[in-house]
C-alpha cells in the first residue's frame, strides 16, 4: 500500500503513575511513516478515551517535535495531564497538524492502553480567619474534591450574625447551595488549595481573604461546602 504524506508508527511508550487532574511525563517513540518530514506543524498530543474508545479529553497538552525525516525514528517526552475523576481510562498518544487534522484520521492506528488514573494526592492549607470555622463536613467534602482532581477547593459563608449583625450584601453570591458551580465568576473565599500551587490575592469580601481562580490547575466551587463566619468573635458590633 502507497504511504501518505503524514502516517506514523507507534513504539513503546510509558506514562508516569497518573493522578486525576495533575500533570506527568508520557515517553513515546514513534517513526515517521509517511512521505513528508515533519517539522514545525506536527506536534505530538493524546486523547483519554473511555472504555468503548468515546473521547474523554480529546484535545490534549501539545509537544512540539524535532524535525524528523521519512523512515526516521525518535523518542519525545510530552507533558500530559490525567482525566478528572479517578478511575480507568484509555490513554493514548496521537499526532497533530494544528487547525488540519490528526494524523490517526489520516489512517494511522491509535496505540490505545487502558491506564488506572489514582486519587490525588497533595497536603491542603487554608487561610482561615479565627472568625470562621468549618461546617460539620467541610473537611470531609474538600478531601474528597481534592483527591477527585482540584488543586482549588472553594465553597459558600455562612453568615451568623444575625438581624443585629445582616449579612453583607458582597456575600450575596456565597450563598450556601445545592452544589457545584461551573464557571464560578467571583473571587474564591478562604480555599483550600494543594501544596504547591499559588493563587492570586485579590482584595478581602466582607473581612474574609479571596482568592483570583487559578488559569492552569482545575479548581471547583461547591456550594455544598461551607464555612460560617461569626461577626461577633471577630469583634464586630
Amino acid at each position: 500500500m502507497t504511504k501518505g504524506p503524514l502516517a506514523v508508527n507507534w513504539g513503546t511508550w510509558r506514562l508516569d503513575e497518573p493522578q486525576a487532574g495533575t500533570f506527568g511525563v508520557a515517553t513515546v517513540e514513534l517513526e515517521n511513516a509517511g512521505t513528508v518530514t515533519w517539522g514545525e506543524t506536527v506536534l505530538l498530543s493524546y486523547h483519554w478515551l473511555d472504555g468503548r474508545d468515546n473521547p474523554i479529553v480529546w484535545d490534549g497538552l501539545r509537544t512540539p517535535l524535532p524535525t524528523v525525516s521519512p523512515g526516521e525514528s525518535v523518542t519525545v517526552e510530552a507533558r500530559v495531564r490525567s482525566p478528572i475523576p479517578p478511575g480507568r481510562y484509555r490513554f493514548t498518544p496521537d499526532l497533530v497538524v494544528e487547525y488540519r487534522a490528526w494524523v490517526s484520521q489520516l489512517g494511522s492506528s491509535l496505540a490505545a492502553r487502558e491506564i488506572e488514573v489514582l486519587p490525588r494526592e497533595g497536603t491542603p492549607h487554608t487561610e482561615l480567619p479565627g472568625w470562621v470555622s468549618p461546617a460539620a463536613d467541610w473537611r470531609e467534602r474538600v478531601a474528597a474534591a481534592h483527591a477527585e482532581g482540584y488543586g482549588v477547593v472553594a465553597g459558600t459563608v455562612e453568615w451568623l450574625g444575625g438581624i443585629a449583625r445582616r449579612r453583607p450584601h458582597e456575600l450575596d453570591p456565597y450563598a450556601p447551595g445545592p452544589g457545584r458551580v461551573t464557571g464560578f465568576a467571583y473571587p474564591l473565599i478562604c480555599p483550600s488549595v494543594l501544596d504547591g500551587i499559588t493563587l492570586d490575592r485579590l482584595p478581602e469580601v466582607a473581612g474574609l481573604p479571596a482568592f483570583a481562580a487559578p488559569i492552569d490547575e482545575p479548581w471547583i466551587y461547591d456550594g455544598r461546602i461551607v464555612l460560617r463566619a461569626d461577626p461577633k468573635a471577630r469583634g464586630h458590633r
